[in-house]
């Protein structure tokens, strides 16, 4: 993979997040919908507390990956965030999810103190659950049942 950028996303980079998650391969291995529009996204990505979004994208800042996450309001909760995250099936296995993971982790535990990360994780996606477990996550509960999808029911990681 050639050099990539991760940072922070900004308002111009909504549109490119939104054709992200408009891959079939990103809303169905997500907790995402299809068939989402541009101004759901422009809501989702801005004027939020507690959200953080990273994206990663190469040297000609085409758009590589993107991962979210939250942190829990919940004064009981505030140390745990649930995260989610896509690569584009142009660049899957490349790094760029562990990258973006790496910077996720740098931001929550170095300067939001932050002690738990959460995120769910259908079980049938093998590529992602290898993923995370290689970056320390371990799966603590497979529900019973959980949000629909075509195949596979998610697990908590």
């Amino acid at each position: 993979m050639d050099e990539i950028t991760i940072r922070a996303s900004e308002i111009h980079d909504i549109e490119a997040i939104w054709h992200l998650y408009c891959e079939p391969n990103s809303y169905s291995n997500t907790l995402q919908l299809p068939y989402s529009s541009l101004s759901q996204w422009q809501q989702r990505l801005t004027n939020r507390t507690n959200f953080y979004s990273l994206v990663a994208v190469d040297v000609s800042g085409t758009l590589l990956g993107q991962l979210g996450f939250e942190r829990f309001e919940s004064p009981r909760r505030q140390h745990v965030i649930n995260f989610g995250m896509a690569v584009t099936a142009a660049a899957q296995g490349q790094g760029i999810g562990s990258a973006l993971i790496e910077a996720m982790f740098d931001l929550a535990f170095n300067w939001l103190a932050i002690a738990r990360i959460e995120l769910e994780v259908y079980t049938d996606n093998k590529a992602a659950i290898h993923l995370y477990q290689k970056h320390g996550f371990v799966i603590e509960a497979p529900p019973k049942t959980m949000p629909l999808r075509t195949v596979g029911l998610p697990m908590y990681i």
